[in-house]
């Protein structure tokens, strides 16, 4: 892994931990878990990050790591799922109707007789 790919992913870990255990996030606070560590990072790594991770809503972030879409657009999901459940159905039935007709495709005749 390169440096700078360690440099970063050792500001979001700190920035992890302060705001796992309730605290702060700040660009001191930061490099006082680095320096603990004894992780060395370019100096404006840690003020990056604090501004960046202070703006963001990380417990639901996480919670919504998993999920299709990002964060901010979960309730214009959920308010288009329900128009798109008749839509998913109609495909469902779709489907279910091509399988049908796929699986008279053996009439004891192959490509290479």
């Amino acid at each position: 892994m390169s440096e700078i790919k360690t440099e970063e992913l050792a500001c979001i870990y700190s920035g992890l931990l302060l705001q796992d255990d309730g605290i702060e996030i700040t660009a001191d606070k930061i490099k006082t878990l680095l320096e603990a560590a004894n992780i060395t990072v370019a100096s404006h790594w840690p003020g990056l990050y604090a501004r960046s991770l202070a703006k963001i809503n990380i417990p639901e972030l996480l919670l919504n790591a998993g999920s299709s879409g990002a964060a901010g657009a979960a309730p214009v999901a959920a308010a288009t799922s329900a128009a798109a459940a008749p839509a998913a159905a109609a495909k469902k039935e779709e489907k279910k109707e091509v399988k049908k007709e796929e699986s008279d495709d053996d009439m004891g005749m192959g490509l290479f007789d």
